[in-house]
């Protein structure tokens, strides 16, 4: 019997919360938030629109659907076919670019969405005909066979050492843990990553 009490007790103190939280959201200020932000959105679609780039320090501008994605904008209009494509839904990794230097997968977002946020793609890291040094510890070590995986693979490296420049095994580890690579390189990439760390410092 207390139990039973217990469960109607739970459940109607949620279905409280619920019509308050509902209530809460009618409030004046509330709907001039909701006003006010929808007088600033801006419909776009379904075709093409201008939209502004900037891609490895240039500013680069395209027509893109507002479906494009990252990804799709820089292979397709903008050329730069390093970042590439395979699951397209954010589970391997592989199509990882730097937005304001932070590694993220280029297929999970709309290029509409970049704004004037930096995009950073594996042809942005080296200087000229100098590999960055992750690419070229990547050579050294063998860390590639197919290479699809590599320029993501590389780009999340890369951006360990930006922010870490004495990486443990396990920080390169967690690093590439959302990378995918049926090859199983692997441990390679962590020997090259961890040896670029260690040249960099010398």
């Amino acid at each position: 019997m207390q139990d039973d009490f217990s469960r109607r007790s739970i459940l109607r103190g949620s279905a409280l919360t619920t019509v308050g939280a509902g209530m809460l959201n009618k409030t004046p200020a509330f709907m001039e938030a909701v006003a006010a932000e929808e007088a600033c959105s801006q419909v776009v679609g379904p075709d093409a629109v201008s939209i502004t780039l900037q891609v490895n320090g240039e500013t680069r501008t395209l027509r893109a659907e507002p479906r494009m994605t990252l990804a799709e904008a820089l292979r397709g209009p903008l050329g730069l076919t390093g970042t590439k494509i395979a699951c397209n839904r954010g589970a391997c990794s592989a199509c990882t670019v730097w937005l304001n230097g932070t590694p993220v997968c280029a297929c999970m977002m709309l290029a509409i969405d970049v704004g004037e946020r930096r995009v950073t793609t594996i042809e942005g890291l080296s200087q000229g005909n100098t590999l960055h040094p992750v690419q070229q510890a990547f050579i050294d070590h063998d860390a590639l066979q197919c290479g699809f995986c590599t320029p993501g693979m590389v780009m999340s490296c890369a951006a360990l050492l930006e922010r870490n420049a004495d990486p443990s095994v396990e920080d390169v580890r967690t690093a590439i843990s959302g990378h995918i690579c049926r090859c199983g390189t692997y441990p390679h990439v962590m020997a090259a990553t961890l040896d670029a760390a260690m040249h960099g410092r010398s």
